[in-house]
């Protein structure tokens, strides 16, 4: 009877240790929290341009990794670049701006 609930407690320890190690991120991959993150972190960014008046206008698109934020897409003047990268530098959990828009 010992000997079957040490089995038992000793495969419980080993499912935690297996659920705790597949949440931990690596350089390339991102925890299911800093997944959660940018989802919020692009959402905010994507809503607070489309309600911009200057820049709802273009097609901007967002993605975050670990906290850095990409833009990509055309507009029609640099101050739209400048207009977005600022923007974005606004949201909370922001750690850096790749603004990758081009001016057509």
């Amino acid at each position: 009877m010992k000997k079957r609930n040490v089995v038992i407690y000793f495969l419980a320890l080993l499912m935690m240790i297996a659920t705790l190690a597949a949440c931990v991120s690596t350089p390339k991959e991102e925890s299911t929290g800093e997944f959660i993150d940018d989802s919020v972190i692009t959402t905010k960014v994507k809503s607070l341009i489309a309600s911009d008046d200057f820049l709802k206008s273009f097609q901007i698109s967002v993605e975050s990794h670990k906290g850095i934020v990409q833009l990509s897409g055309f507009v029609d003047s640099q101050k739209a670049v400048s207009q977005a990268g600022q923007v974005t530098r606004g949201v909370e959990g922001v750690k850096s701006v790749k603004n990758d828009l081009i001016v057509k």
